[in-house]
Parts: structure tokens; C-alpha cells; sequence
């Protein structure tokens, strides 16, 4: 159980980062716990972290700020080991260099300024800048999948889903559609169609026509017949 005094550390820091929030850097106690912190490094421009979002945990001790707390990385970065503690002066791996005048914002100042070192230390790793910017690349949609970084960190969930509307209309936007050629072309082959139609329709008038033009004409000749053949007997 952690003593009074911790406590109210813990809680006057927090008001302090609430006041006067530092860059790149986001941090709020377990609403069940307030020795688990949880935080938010947002990766520098000019780097291979540029457009990351590394989350991780600081675990305080009952006797804070007379001892230094654990602090580990859960987001994939390519520095650090994932869920394992990293050796800082302004950890728990080096109690005797630790100061109880620094604070929860010094030690993630102090946590990102070493992430954009080259330096080894336990619980680092060693990767290419190549694979540190697919990470940074892939961190928010890492974190939001986790349910204590959403509940406690809405307004990264709320950058990741605005990400994802940004991303399917450009994807719809650069979709083959109909061409402008071809949304004009349509008006002039509906004018072909139709005329094509017309003109078939005047042919199969001029067929029925010639199709009736011999009746017509028998008609006549057998007219004319009957009275060349009435003659003689009107003569009588």
C-alpha cells in the first residue's frame, strides 16, 4: 500500500502535467491504481520515431519519490524490448544514481530524449531505421487495439479512427471510375442508337411498299381487263 505522502506526489504531479503538459509526452495514473502510470511518447520530427506513438508503464514504489519506479515499453519501437524494464539513471536498475527532486515529466522527458540515442543498455535492442519507421508507421493502430490505452487515451483513438476516414477516401478518390471520355462519348452513341433505329424503321416502310405495289397494280390491269371486255356489248 503505497504511504501518504506518495500519494500526494503522485497526485500533485499529475495536476502539474494537467497544468503545463509536456511535448511529445502524455501520461495518467491507473484510475484503480495510482502507482501504475501509463504514458504516451510521441516520436520526434527529424527521426525514425517521427509519426510514432510508443505506450508503456511506469510502476511507482509505495515509498515514491525516496526510490526510483520500473518503466517498460508495450508498443513495438525498435529501441526497446516490449514489456521488459529499461535501464535508466532515472530508473529502478540504478537506485543510487536516483534524485527525489525528479518527477513523472523528467523521467519521460529524460525516457524519450534516450530513445532517440544509439545507445545500448539493458532491455535495448538494435534495428535498422528501415524497421524503426514501419513501427512508428504501425504504433496507433498497435495501441488501439489494447482496451486500458483506449479507455485511457481517447484522443489517440479518436487520431487513429480520423487516420483510417482520411485513408479510405483517398483510396476512393484514386479509384478508377468512369472517364470523362467516356461519360461524354455516352450522350453521342445514344444519338447513333436511335438513329440507327429510325433508319431501320424508314427501310421496313419502303419494304411494305414494294411488298404492296403488285397487288395494287393487279388490281388495276383487272379493272381495265373487265372493260375492254364490256365493249362489244354496250355496242349492241
Amino acid at each position: 500500500m503505497a504511504e501518504k505522502s506518495c500519494i500526494k506526489r503522485l497526485q500533485k504531479e499529475y495536476r502539474a502535467l494537467c497544468k503545463e503538459p509536456v511535448s511529445h509526452v502524455v501520461a495518467r495514473p491507473s484510475p484503480n491504481d495510482i502507482l501504475e502510470w501509463h504514458y504516451v511518447l510521441e516520436g520526434s520530427e527529424g527521426t525514425p520515431f517521427a509519426g510514432g506513438y510508443y505506450y508503456g508503464k511506469i510502476k511507482f514504489p509505495s515509498d515514491y519519490p525516496y526510490k526510483p519506479p520500473g518503466i517498460s515499453m508495450t508498443t513495438p519501437n525498435g529501441r526497446f524490448m516490449t514489456q521488459k524494464k529499461i535501464c535508466l539513471s532515472m530508473s529502478d536498475f540504478h537506485p543510487e544514481s536516483w534524485n527525489p527532486m525528479w518527477s513523472v515529466s523528467s523521467i519521460l522527458t529524460g525516457l524519450l530524449s534516450f530513445m532517440m540515442d544509439n545507445s545500448p543498455t539493458t532491455g535495448s535492442v538494435n534495428t535498422t531505421v528501415a524497421e524503426k519507421q514501419r513501427l512508428a508507421k504501425a504504433s496507433l493502430a498497435f495501441n488501439c487495439k489494447n482496451p486500458t490505452f483506449r479507455k485511457l487515451f481517447p484522443e489517440y483513438v479518436e487520431k487513429y479512427n480520423q487516420q483510417q476516414l482520411s485513408e479510405r477516401l483517398l483510396v476512393e478518390q484514386m479509384s478508377p471510375g468512369p472517364s470523362q471520355e467516356e461519360n461524354s462519348s455516352a450522350p453521342m452513341l445514344e444519338r447513333v442508337v436511335n438513329s440507327v433505329g429510325e433508319d431501320v424503321k424508314r427501310i421496313d416502310a419502303v419494304k411494305d411498299r414494294k411488298q404492296s405495289l403488285p397487288t395494287w397494280m393487279m388490281f388495276v390491269l383487272v379493272s381495265i381487263f373487265g372493260i375492254v371486255m364490256a365493249l362489244p356489248l354496250l355496242q349492241l
